[in-house]
């Protein structure tokens, strides 16, 4: 028998458009001869709802989207992922649509309740199997987590099925799909049944879905794979010994799965969010100069503004270089100097500030009235601004608050420094829109004369390193310094990260890239005198 992954993205509450969406590949399937077409986990209204799922209106009105896609299916078989609510209870769960009505329904039974999920506050679980036959083979459904724990599969094997479907709404990180592969390899081992993965593409605020789907037979031989980052329908032919055979496309590279993961993620929110663009300020730095270059990718030029705002401190380079790639990339460019309004701010503190010393308060003032520029002009003309701050700055709190750090969306949040050269030179070798120069100078954030990143900070690649233990595997300072990383250096990168838990409180929310992001899954007290010594 034929059958299909509609690899779709959603927009999050848009029942119609969705819906929509879904009926488009159920006739693309059916045209060709598919027979079964599975659509995502919760794919009817989007994944995750969060506390939309508290309210009873939002389960009602998608019942009410459901009856009325089932009535529209004909000639095929859909599988379809939506919220439900009986008898006072809420599952996330998935529906067999077959000839204007609905077959049966399956209860998620896991509820994952780690790093960005959060599914145990809304939904309740289910306990039982669901085995459906269609063309003589017997189909069982999981969703999700389900997979990631052996008794569901469990389950539906003893209950007869010959293959296992799998909706999810997995959410992207590096090298997630190799953890996937392993996991579903774990439950064919067990079970003896085939699986067919279907996963959701797409950005939601932080989340990218990455899509992927993929087909393993019951040996766990991947049989087919679909792309990545981008809408498919993937056809699967079943032969009689189980085995779902499809194309297989290559995974991208981690440098280029990342790039195509921050263009999704901005072009989604801008266009899901219906912002005309996007605007930013431009320093010569590469960290400004990569997020415009992914703004350019995602959205294209013409709606894209940069801004470059010159102090007295900024290099003629970090001017020259700006030039260069905004000519390159054909954007809207203006340049405001900032000098007289910081001699006007200082005037005004002239008398409280009289017999102190120039410090960081200073160097704050620019990248404030640089803020105030952006949103000035964010508000008069309706563009969102992306922030261009990365991780390792958040991490120890290398950045301005209401100054650097204000913008609607952090397109880095979640990507090292180091991380950030690298998505720098990938994107040259696609076509040359970052200056060498931006590449190669040593960072500055330009607030003082001759100033560098590492006259306050360790060396990127150690406050990387660092920052990965301790943020992202949730290493012991120990355990860290064990590593081979100097005591000292650790136990400053840990305590900045401690005493600047206020400003990631109050930064825009950005794209995830990795298993612990500074969004959804980070929830350090911002009071708290515990020291970590341990």
């Amino acid at each position: 028998m034929k059958l299909a992954i509609a690899q779709i993205n959603c927009t999050l509450g848009d029942l119609t458009g969705n819906a929509a969406k879904i009926l488009h590949y159920a006739g693309q399937a059916k045209a060709k001869g598919v027979q079964l077409l599975l659509v995502p986990e919760l794919g009817l209204c989007g994944y995750p709802p969060e506390d939309l799922l508290l309210r009873d209106g939002f389960y009602q009105a998608c019942d009410d989207a459901l009856q009325a896609l089932a009535a529209k299916v004909s000639g095929i078989a859909l599988v379809v992922g939506h919220p439900h609510q009986q008898n006072g209870k809420r599952y996330n769960a998935v529906s067999l649509l077959k000839e204007g009505g609905i077959v049966t329904t399956y209860h998620k039974h896991h509820l994952p309740n780690y790093q960005v999920f959060d599914e145990k506050r809304y939904f309740d679980s289910g306990n039982r199997p669901c085995v459906f036959e269609i063309d003589g083979l017997r189909f069982a459904l999981n969703i999700c987590a389900d997979i990631w724990q052996p008794e569901a599969a469990w389950q539906a094997a003893n209950a007869g099925a010959q293959v296992l479907l799998v909706l999810n709404a997995s959410p992207f990180a590096i090298n997630k799909q190799q953890l996937r592969y392993h996991t579903v390899r774990n439950r064919i081992e067990e079970t003896g049944m085939a699986v067919i993965y279907a996963n959701m593409v797409g950005g939601q605020d932080e989340l990218i879905f990455d899509g992927g789907s993929f087909a393993m037979d019951k040996f766990g031989k991947l049989t087919a794979q679909s792309t990545q980052f981008t809408e498919a329908l993937l056809l699967l032919e079943i032969n009689d010994d189980f085995r779902p055979v499809g194309q297989i496309t290559a995974l991208l590279e981690l440098e280029a799965g990342v790039y195509r993961a921050l263009c999704l993620g901005v072009h989604d929110y801008i266009e899901k969010n219906r912002f005309p663009g996007v605007l930013l300020g431009l320093s010569g730095g590469i960290d400004s100069a990569l997020t415009l270059a992914i703004a350019v990718d995602a959205l294209g030029a013409d709606r894209v503004h940069a801004v470059m705002m010159p102090s007295a401190f900024t290099a003629q380079i970090s001017l020259d270089d700006s030039r260069e790639m905004v000519k390159i990339l054909g954007v809207r460019y203006d340049e405001y100097v900032i000098e007289p309004l910081m001699n006007s701010y200082l005037a005004t503190l002239s008398e409280a500030f009289f017999g102190q010393r120039v410090d960081a308060t200073e160097e704050n003032l620019q990248a404030r009235i640089r803020g105030n520029l952006l949103m000035a002009l964010s508000n008069k003309f309706g563009k969102l601004v992306l922030t261009t701050g990365n991780k390792s700055e958040m991490t120890v709190g290398y950045a301005t608050l209401y100054g650097d750090m204000a913008g609607g969306f952090a397109v880095l949040k979640d990507v090292a420094k180091m991380l950030v050269y690298r998505l720098s030179r990938y994107r040259n070798t696609l076509s040359r829109v970052i200056p060498e120069r931006i590449i190669t100078r040593a960072p500055s954030a330009e607030l003082r004369a001759d100033q560098t990143d590492q006259d306050s900070l360790p060396p990127y690649e150690v406050l990387d390193a660092i920052m990965a233990g301790y943020v992202e595997q949730n290493l012991a300072i120990p355990e860290i310094i064990a590593l081979g990383y100097a005591e000292s250096d650790v136990r400053r990168v840990v305590q900045l990260i401690r005493i600047n838990e206020y400003k990631r409180r109050q930064s825009a929310v950005g794209i995830r890239i990795t298993e612990r992001s500074y969004g959804k899954d980070w929830r350090y007290p911002i009071t708290a005198r515990y020291q970590d010594g341990y």
